[in-house]
């Protein structure tokens, strides 16, 4: 059946420039678009083809396109495909560690992840999503609002709390909001709400990433190459805990307690000392070399991408356990102390580093309550300091040009002389563990013969003065 359109008066100029009206004219349209029944419902628009103007058209639509239907369903999945599982990230302990520890203990100050291209930054972040444990928020609230903490409340839901409501309770996994390097300041701090200024004329707020990443995480994709303005919005907020927005004729604060997750290559630039020292941790990504977790992850990868919702299917009790582990590690983690003096000797370790204010200090007791939680104790040991130290320090030092120590070694090396040698061995980072092992290689080594300069023929022997 033809597809028709009618038009009114349209004026159509020929190829000589000559112009001609037409009048209730039939133009058919192809066959690709033909419609297969009488009986189908229509839509009416208005639009322009090849330059006829003001016309209406008519279109018949109907339900029978399995074809399309089934190439729309397939679309929908992939916008729904679930993340790659934590549990089977082969290797890269020490980034899913400091991931780990960060849920614990949301006070550390989040992670930077830094290395190799294609070592699985950006997955490990985005698996780690389906892992989080439930918070609680008040229902419908933008910022996350805590219903039984009152500084972690939006402006909204404190002034409901304030007038004696009954605040309505939701679980909901910690939110992870990823920064794309092409957002703007407005779409990060909040604007006016343009839509409600146009329609009903009044000044609202209209919130941005920073109020949804509030309790929740703020991952930035190639932090490095972040734009310097930018940073200095998120230092600040990170800084004080709380997102201040002056501008058109708004004044608003509400808060942004989130933790910082960042990754990047280092072959693309360095990051402001201002920002390193907000990460509380640093880790060190390099490739893997073990051949049986390089085929591991290969395999999971392969069997992921031929059939993603299965394979999540497969390890859905895994990750439940994981996350049902952190909600214990959460609930444990009030319970953990720590001894003075293994206090005393974190401190001195930073001071012998030379390392610019406390925030070291800080930072290393919290990862090794947190890993000790982690572990299932209530007493945070050596062993938990000699785990997190390099991690929590190696970001904090100085930079001399002129040095090509890495910053993990010397971490590892100031561990060494304040612990003792019979202390635990500190972890550190790739480039540390690759130092020692030739500095220890070169003092296992033998020393060199030394061997008496021969003499040349002909030359003078003066021994042979005494000879007779």
């Amino acid at each position: 059946m033809n597809v028709s359109m009618r038009t009114s008066s349209i004026a159509s100029t020929t190829s000589r420039g000559t112009s001609q009206t037409m009048s209730a004219r039939r133009v058919a349209l192809p066959s690709k678009v033909r419609c297969p029944s009488k009986a189908a419902k229509s839509t009416s628009f208005t639009g322009e083809i090849r330059g006829l103007s003001s016309t209406n058209f008519t279109f018949r639509k109907s339900n029978k396109f399995p074809a399309t239907r089934a190439g729309i369903l397939q679309d929908a999945a992939k916008l729904n495909k679930p993340v790659f599982p934590f549990t089977k990230i082969a290797g890269q302990e020490d980034m899913k560690l400091g991931l780990i520890l960060n849920v614990i203990d949301p006070t550390i100050g989040g992670v930077l992840i830094m290395g190799d291209r294609g070592t699985g930054k950006s997955l490990a972040v985005r698996s780690l999503a389906d892992i989080l444990p439930l918070i609680e928020v008040v229902a419908g609230d933008t910022y996350n609002s805590n219903p039984r903490e009152l500084s972690e409340m939006g402006p909204e839901v404190n002034a409901r709390f304030q007038a004696g409501e009954d605040l309505p309770v939701a679980l909901v996994k910690i939110p992870v909001v990823e920064l794309p390097l092409g957002a703007t300041e407005d779409r990060i701090c909040g604007t006016i709400d343009i839509e409600r200024a146009l329609t009903e004329g009044v000044k609202a707020y209209e919130p941005g990433l920073l109020a949804k990443a509030n309790r929740g995480i703020l991952y930035v994709d190639e932090v490095n190459l972040l734009d310097d303005s930018l940073v200095d919005v998120v230092l600040d907020s990170a800084a004080s805990g709380w997102n201040t927005v002056e501008r058109e004729g708004i004044s608003i604060s509400h808060p942004a307690r989130f933790i910082m997750v960042g990754s990047g290559s280092e072959e693309e630039g360095e990051l402001r000392p201002q920002l390193l020292d907000r990460f509380g941790l640093n880790v060190q990504v390099r490739t893997i070399m073990d051949l049986d977790e390089r085929c591991q992850l290969v395999e999971s990868r392969m069997a992921y991408d031929n059939n993603p919702r299965a394979f999540v299917n497969e390890n859905e009790a895994e990750c439940k356990a994981l996350t049902a582990k952190l909600n214990e590690c959460r609930a444990r983690l009030p319970k953990v102390t720590m001894n003075p003096e293994l206090s005393l000797k974190i401190s001195t370790v930073c001071s012998d580093l030379n390392v610019d204010g406390l925030r070291g200090d800080i930072v290393v007791n919290r990862a090794a309550k947190a890993h000790a939680a982690w572990l299932g104790r209530t007493e945070a040991l050596p062993e938990d300091v000699a785990r997190v130290m390099v991690m929590c320090l190696s970001h904090r030092l100085r930079k001399d040009p002129m040095d090509q120590m890495d910053g993990g070694y010397k971490v590892f090396l100031a561990y060494g002389k304040v612990f003792g040698q019979n202390a635990p061995k500190a972890s550190s980072t790739p480039e540390a563990e690759l130092i020692a092992l030739k500095e220890q290689q070169k003092a296992d080594a033998p020393p060199p013969e030394t061997k008496a300069p021969g003499t040349k023929a002909g030359a003078w022997d003066p021994s042979s003065l005494g000879r007779k």
